[in-house]
């Protein structure tokens, strides 16, 4: 999977998106949506993917035994210690394509880990649905230079999975607000239920930095709830859209 031909510099946030070939539906069950969060959390480290894995197997069995809980939960390998490639603020899956908010934390971090992310959910695809090929185009980036951006970013990932309780609601408005913040608060494939204060995948995401300068679990809160009902306080959309 080719790369993104920007700058991507060490300790500056990104709104990442990373979209399927033709718009292949990549997640279309569970256990698909399941295998791209672990991708996620599970990439998102230095090591060889190889000494990761035979490590990783290790510590979901142990916990396993001790707790239960699914082989593809992210939330088994809560405590495992990693070299991380990025810091992930925020993710949202949606059927064709991934969005992400990151910050590089090492050189060539974003692309090491969007090559990863990329191979291992394609690997997975192309096994369970018997295809080959390329499966993503190259990842897109902008980089999120300030608070505003920041909490545009913020709002747009979180607010892109209304397109599947309300399809076309970027044109037509929201018909049923009441019924799309329920909807975001509970929907587990993105991560702003850990945002407000549920536990979707909280290991997944880092939110100490993003969460204070959004005011909180409230202010995330409120912040979605004046988009979905109103289009409110988001100055410069335009500049983080990568679709």
């Amino acid at each position: 999977m080719p790369s993104q031909k920007i700058q991507l510099v060490n300790g500056e946030m990104y709104h990442i998106v990373l979209r399927s070939v033709g718009d292949t539906t990549i997640f279309r069950d569970e256990n698909d949506y399941y295998r791209g969060i672990f991708s996620i959390y599970e990439f998102n480290n230095e090591k060889s993917a190889e000494i990761w894995k035979r490590r990783r197997d290790r510590i979901i069995e142990k916990k396993k035994e001790k707790f239960g809980g699914s082989p593809t939960s992210p939330e088994l390998l809560a405590t495992d210690k990693r070299d991380k490639l990025v810091e992930i603020f925020a993710f949202s899956l949606m059927p064709n394509h991934i969005h992400l908010f990151v910050k590089q934390l090492k050189d060539s971090g974003i692309t090491k880990f969007m090559q990863k992310v990329g191979g291992g959910i394609a690997n997975y695809f192309n096994k369970k649905y018997n295809r080959k090929g390329h499966l993503f185009n190259q990842f897109k980036a902008v980089r999120v230079k300030d608070d505003e951006q920041l909490h545009n970013v913020f709002v747009y990932i979180h607010a892109n999975r209304i397109s599947l309780v309300e399809p076309g609601w970027k044109e037509k408005g929201i018909k049923n607000p009441k019924k799309v913040i329920e909807f975001l608060k509970k929907d587990k494939w993105h991560s702003f239920p850990d945002y407000i204060g549920g536990k979707a995948f909280p290991s997944v995401t880092n939110r100490d930095f993003i969460s204070r300068a959004m005011g909180g679990q409230s202010g995330c809160e409120q912040a979605i709830v004046n988009w979905v009902k109103h289009k409110r306080g988001l100055k410069n959309f335009d500049e983080i859209i990568l679709e």
